[in-house]
């Protein structure tokens, strides 16, 4: 297969696994740590009108999607990439990294988490996912 082809296979494959590990543990979520009571929490303008009720609990799943789903994806990219699979991985926290600032943008919520988020659940998590499956 053309190696051009099967790097920008690889990175669509690393969008759409980190995306299902993704929106799997946010699906999860609710039934690990419930959300605040009183607040709606399944659209977007529900949970920007809620975030005022969150507590730091209620950022850890969050936090573990985005950081997974990223790590997962770069992983995956870095593993079946034919070449350059260290910028196949980043491509994939990039990528992940843009729908980050978008939520962070977009929703607020406290400037703690998302210093965190932004600056840990991405990028390092694309470094170790390259790093994991074997710093080809």
């Amino acid at each position: 297969m053309n190696p051009v082809l099967k790097n920008m296979l690889a990175v669509l494959a690393g969008l759409i696994v980190g995306s299902l590990v993704n929106m799997g543990i946010v699906i999860l979520s609710g039934s690990i740590i419930p959300p605040p009571e009183g607040g709606d929490v399944t659209t977007m303008e529900g949970l920007k009108a809620t975030m005022h009720l969150f507590e730091p609990k209620h950022f850890i799943m969050p936090f573990l999607a985005h950081a997974l789903g990223t790590l997962g994806g770069a992983f995956v990219a870095a593993e079946i990439a034919a070449s350059r699979n260290f910028f196949m991985a980043l491509i994939v926290g990039a990528f992940f990294f843009i729908g980050g600032a978008l939520s962070v943008s977009s929703l607020g919520g406290p400037m703690w988490f998302n210093a965190l988020d932004l600056v840990v659940a991405y990028f390092p998590m694309a470094y170790l996912g390259w790093k994991l499956a074997g710093s080809k």
